[in-house]
């Protein structure tokens, strides 16, 4: 009999259509099965709110209605899309900025005991300033344009990128390093063969911390100075008391954040397939 017909087969044909169907039938019941219960609660939550805010009679421009913020939503769906757009530039390319200066940072704290005891108070002395004190600094600085905005979400988001990925960098198995070395290896070859494979989880971790607080970065740089963006639009909302577009800007912010999340998880898993699957094994196990 040939090797191949000893080995598994887990393709599509294989199974079978009956065994294809069934085996994605369960896996959606249990999909449902884990999330049905927060979907309900979280639609109870927006029914006592339409309740109450229906029941008292509170005025619209003091606490709107879940129906009628759906309702703001679709018919300024064009202005608020347009401005979508412009926040989530700002978010992805201060974002980008500050995974890169982060993952250097953290690589020059590792390798250098002097630069690290120089740039890691630096960058932990950073984050007790408030953003909203430097924010408008920048607007002088740089200029009234996408820049400050940048470089506020890059101020926000570097801080977890470094703190996780120093840890990590630092918790590499030193069995695997000492090995490493017996066989030749170079501090580079360590650096970049044992100890980087080994803090990509820890990266991870930080950019999903990062990426969601980059909203807030991108909300804070609009307050301060701009002519568009969500941050802009609900101010200017506020002041004209269109409550329900004010909410609807928190509503597509807030949506924003738990895709970035979404995505970050996402590429996690096509990255670090490894990852995944040993801690998927240990939730097994404790069950």
């Amino acid at each position: 009999m040939a090797l191949e017909e000893n080995l598994p087969c887990h393709s599509a044909a294989a199974l079978g259509p009956g065994r294809l169907w069934a085996l994605t039938t369960r896996s959606l019941l249990q999909l449902l099965g884990r999330w049905l219960p927060a979907v309900l609660i979280f639609a109870g939550l927006i029914g006592l709110w339409e309740l109450v805010v229906a029941s008292n009679d509170i005025p619209h421009w003091k606490l709107p209605s879940p129906h009628s913020i759906g309702e703001e939503l679709w018919s300024s769906r064009s202005l608020l899309w347009r401005h979508t757009w412009v926040t989530l530039e700002e978010v992805l390319v201060g974002f980008a900025i500050a995974l890169g200066a982060g993952v250097l940072l953290a690589g020059l704290i590792h390798q250098s005991r002097t630069l690290g005891r120089v740039i890691y108070p630096s960058v932990i002395a950073s984050q007790t300033i408030p953003i909203v004190v430097i924010a408008p600094l920048l607007l002088i600085w740089v200029g009234y344009g996408l820049q400050h905005k940048v470089i506020v979400v890059a101020l926000i988001s570097f801080f977890p990128i470094v703190v996780n990925t120093v840890d990590g960098l630092r918790a590499a198995d030193p069995d695997m390093v000492n090995l490493a070395r017996t066989l030749g290896a170079n501090r580079w070859q360590v650096f970049t063969k044992v100890q980087v494979p080994h803090s990509l989880p820890f990266l991870f971790s930080g950019i999903k911390i990062a990426i969601t607080v980059s909203v807030i970065g991108a909300v804070i740089g609009e307050w301060v100075g701009s002519s568009e963006g969500l941050g802009y639009l609900a101010i200017r909302s506020k002041s004209q008391f269109l409550s329900e577009r004010v909410y609807a800007t928190v509503v597509l912010l807030s949506l924003m954040g738990v895709a970035l999340f979404l995505a970050a998880g996402l590429l996690e898993r096509v990255m670090l397939p490894w990852h995944h699957h040993q801690r998927r094994q240990r939730n097994i196990e404790r069950t």
